[in-house]
């Protein structure tokens, strides 16, 4: 290996540049997942029930 190598990681400017980026940017908000798990509740409580009411 030559002597004048230069490890990549080693560059404090960039590290603290890279470090120092928000972690948002360009990065789109997930939308919420509150509506399909409350409507997957939903539908588990209405076929309990559903098959309660068979069932008895």
């Amino acid at each position: 290996m030559a002597e004048n190598y230069t490890d990549p990681s080693g560059n404090t400017e960039a590290f603290r540049a890279f470090t120092q980026t928000p972690e948002t940017a360009g990065v789109a908000e997930a939308p919420s997942r509150l509506p399909l798990i409350l409507g997957a509740v939903a539908v588990v409580v209405l076929l309990v029930a559903l098959v309660a009411w068979l069932v008895a």
